[in-house]
């Protein structure tokens, strides 16, 4: 990665950090805990870029502009609505399990 990506990287986290901050108050908090529970257990390719996030803001700015409440967009289980999201996505958990199962097959 050269400084030139690192610049753009920042550029689109910030304008992505601004779309948050665009949404009601309801749908930051959400969003600010998604992003903490995804950081946590999400998938491994959740820092490459901000596609997921991203797709959460789109998701959450259409639920906004059609009046919708935030729990009436994820559900009232935001964990289970997170969940879904990465269900099928390989997580740091993962991987460190695959790494500790090779480790224990080896004599």
């Amino acid at each position: 990665m050269n400084i030139r990506d690192i610049i753009e990287g920042k550029k689109e986290w910030r304008a992505h950090v601004a779309r948050v901050k665009g949404l009601p108050q309801d749908y930051q908090i959400v969003y600010k805990e998604i992003q903490k529970y995804l950081f946590k257990v999400g998938p491994a390719q959740l820092t490459d870029g901000t596609g997921l996030l991203s797709g959460i803001v789109d998701l959450f700015e259409e639920g906004a502009a059609l009046g919708k409440g935030v729990l009436e967009v994820t559900g009232s289980d935001v964990a289970a609505f997170c969940d879904d999201l990465i269900k099928d996505s390989k997580t740091y958990a993962d991987i460190y399990q695959e790494s500790v199962a090779k480790k224990e097959r080896r004599p």
